[in-house]
């Protein structure tokens, strides 16, 4: 089987992780670098990543699940790291103009080509409406990182969770320093599956069959 294949089946959403087991620096140095790396929409890059390590940054966020999605409050402290997904909710030329000009920093654009790269600013525009709202497009953006992220995972031998269930609200006004504007509606959990906690580790991977969601035409 193909090596991306047999990482794909291998990755599957973990429901409790080992405490004691924390993720090598070596790796988190290469999931940061694989999450800087991702993908955007006019290399937009409208993305902050958040990350708890620490065991007082994990109680802020474990204090966040004091009204809703307490499902995952146990994958707070158990899991060796998690990332807050956080996407700029007002993307705006200022935003596009950091890109720009690391581009002509990284040799990408030509400083005399400045003003000529702002072109493609024209897709934020068409994503922004009449109040400067451009959350549901910088939201796709992330998970596109977040999708990324999944695989660099499962490369990795680590596991993942996905958390949708998270209170965006809450985590805005405990994170509110952190992430300056932007908004936090999924985060990831990333650790080491409990080898007797976590039933979802031993089930078979079960996906719709091929025919089912591709066409080729």
């Amino acid at each position: 089987m193909h090596p991306i294949l047999v990482d794909l089946n291998k990755r599957y959403t973990s429901k409790r992780y080992d405490p004691t087991k924390r993720i090598p620096p070596s790796d988190l140095e290469v999931i940061y670098e694989a999450m800087r790396l991702s993908s955007s929409s006019i290399n937009s890059q409208p993305w902050k990543f958040i990350v708890i390590e620490s065991d007082a940054a994990k109680q802020r966020l474990h204090d966040t699940f004091a009204n809703k999605f307490q499902f995952n409050q146990p994958h707070i402290m158990a899991a060796s790291h998690i990332v807050l997904f956080a996407h700029n909710p007002k993307y705006n030329r200022d935003d596009y103009a950091k890109v720009v000009d690391q581009g002509i920093k990284d040799g990408r654009t030509k400083p005399e080509d400045r003003e000529k790269a702002f072109g493609s600013f024209a897709f934020a525009t068409l994503n922004t409406d009449e109040n400067g709202n451009t959350a549901p497009w910088t939201k796709a953006q992330v998970y596109l990182a977040l999708g990324n992220t999944l695989h660099t995972l499962a490369r990795l031998g680590i596991d993942s969770t996905c958390m949708e269930g998270v209170d965006s609200e809450l985590i805005g006004e405990i994170f509110k320093d952190e992430l300056a504007g932007y908004v936090c509606d999924v985060a990831l959990a990333m650790g080491y599956h409990h080898p007797e906690e976590d039933y979802n580790a031993k089930l078979p991977k079960s996906r719709l069959a091929a025919k089912d969601v591709i066409k080729i035409i």
